[in-house]
């Protein structure tokens, strides 16, 4: 009987000390595993760095090589800034008298502007009495003759560009014509006519930029 007690402590010491070292073996293979996810993340992302420095290396070469690299988002934002449908500043139809000498002739003409910024537009329209008073000073200096051509009506919008603009104090430059004398050498000095003057050919002086673009005709009546 004493032996057989002296027994059942001695198994109950052996098993106590197999519990803890089973416990030890889990936690070292918990953390194995642990050390093996992280050196696993870390190559993951080490692998990526790599990646996007060869991209970016190819890129620069690509960019060495002469190839246009895509432009910047801020860029594409200041172009797409000055787009936009044209700006467009309706006028009253002016009728005037020309200044035909034979006969009485006058014109019924329907003015568009078309302007680069919707903010000079408003602008435009505080000044429209002085705009259509400049208007309607060019228009009385021109003739039926004048105006029943192509040339006479590009330049009346010419000149209507710059006068549309001048009561805002901005002075645009205009264009000149200048001729040149063209000499016949073989012409009899004694009765030498006067020399013909060759083409005219428009000279355009440097000046502000205009921001009315353009001028454009929805009526235009010659009676």
């Amino acid at each position: 009987m004493a032996t057989a007690a002296a027994t059942a402590p001695a198994a109950d010491a052996e098993g106590g000390d197999a519990a803890p070292k089973k416990g030890k073996k889990k936690l070292i293979i918990i953390i194995a595993a642990v050390l093996l996810v992280v050196l696993a993340g870390g190559g993951a992302a080490v692998y990526m760095m790599k990646q996007k420095a060869a991209a970016a290396e190819a890129a620069a070469a690509e960019g060495e090589d002469g190839e246009e690299a895509a432009p910047a988002k801020d860029e594409h934002a200041k172009k797409d800034k000055h787009k936009g449908p044209p700006v467009f500043v309706p006028l009253d139809p002016f009728v005037v008298n020309l200044a035909d000498r034979d006969t009485e002739r006058y014109a019924q003409i329907g003015i568009t502007l078309q302007v680069d910024d919707p903010h000079f537009a408003d602008e435009l329209k505080l000044y429209l009495p002085a705009v259509r008073n400049g208007i309607l000073m060019v228009l009385a200096h021109k003739t039926s003759k004048e105006l029943l051509e192509r040339r006479g009506k590009e330049k009346l919008a010419a000149e209507i560009m710059r006068e549309a603009v001048r009561p805002m104090g901005i002075e645009v430059a205009a264009e000149e014509e200048a001729d040149t004398p063209e000499h016949d050498a073989s012409a009899d000095p004694d009765t030498e006519e006067a020399p013909k003057p060759k083409k005219k050919k428009k000279k355009k002086a440097a000046g502000v930029p205009n921001p009315v673009t353009s001028v454009n005709f929805s009526s235009f009546i010659i009676q």
